[in-house]
């Protein structure tokens, strides 16, 4: 089930009457021999920017030979946190504004260097605002709402074989085992000019609820209910945690990233950077 789209909903509490911890991980996986996943929770301290702007969540997955993946992904989410909050335009064109150059920059950064040719990222980006969330969503990694029990996919994956389901051709379940599975239909940097999804989720956060970001070496593992379950019957914290390990478990074939975003009382943390969260994963 998918929650999309532009539905207004009345937000009791304010974003300055609530805050927001997350909590991030990242693992190379048992194959490979470099991680170009890259994962980030932003929390300006800047009052007025955070009334404006809110708070930020971004995952990437980088793709592109001689680690030109690391590359791409890790200047998605740079680019895209500059971007988004240095414009002086509202959260969903601000999103918008901030994937584009982005875009542009990647691209660009791939002309110039021939062994970066053909570099690109998947990214979804997740701005919390007055527990509103504005997504900015390109490739296949996902985001998710738990909501009273229930996870819901917020985002559509950019695949050949999501194109498949969509036109009816294939089932679900022949979608699992598709020797086409993971190949993208659109990505960030790979051309000049991308055009991702931008659009306002139809419910807001509820305390309660949690934000889940993740990368497709996570979710290819789970069905939804199994994640639900991980997640309903664990700690913000050894959620992620056991994401991470029973995607390992089970193959573990490629990077495996998950960002867990939940709203609490008191401030705990501002950011968290990338490059700290692979040296702790």
């Amino acid at each position: 089930m998918f929650w999309r789209k532009n539905k207004k909903s009345s937000n009791p509490r304010s974003n300055e009457s609530i805050d927001y911890r997350a909590i991030a991980l990242t693992d190379q996986g048992n194959i490979r021999t470099n991680n170009e996943d890259q994962v980030l929770f932003f929390r300006p301290t800047d009052p007025a920017q955070r009334q404006s702007k809110g708070y930020l969540a971004i995952v990437a997955d980088g793709m592109g030979g001689h680690a030109a993946g690391e590359v791409a992904s890790a200047l998605a989410v740079k680019l895209i946190k500059q971007h988004y909050y240095s414009a002086a335009m509202p959260p969903l064109e601000a999103l918008s504004y901030a994937m584009t150059q982005a875009n542009q920059s990647i691209f660009q950064e791939a002309e110039r260097t021939e062994k970066r040719q053909g570099m690109g990222t998947t990214c979804t980006a997740v701005a919390i605002l007055d527990q509103s969330l504005y997504l900015a969503h390109i490739g296949d990694s996902r985001a998710y709402l738990l909501h009273d029990n229930h996870l819901y996919q917020l985002t559509t994956d950019h695949t050949y074989i999501q194109d498949l389901l969509d036109a009816g051709k294939i089932d679900p379940m022949e979608a699992i085992h598709h020797p086409q599975r993971n190949v993208l239909t659109k990505a960030l940097g790979t051309q000049a000019e991308r055009k991702a999804d931008v659009f306002r989720a139809e419910l807001p956060i509820h305390p309660g609820d949690q934000l889940l970001l993740c990368t497709d070496g996570l979710y290819e593992y789970f069905t939804s209910e199994e994640m639900q379950q991980i997640l309903t019957t664990n700690r913000l914290h050894e959620a992620a945690e056991k994401l991470i390990q029973e995607a390992k478990d089970r193959g573990g074939h490629d990077n495996v990233t998950v960002l867990l975003v939940a709203t609490q009382e008191e401030k705990v943390i501002t950011e968290y950077p990338t490059q700290f969260l692979n040296e702790q994963s």
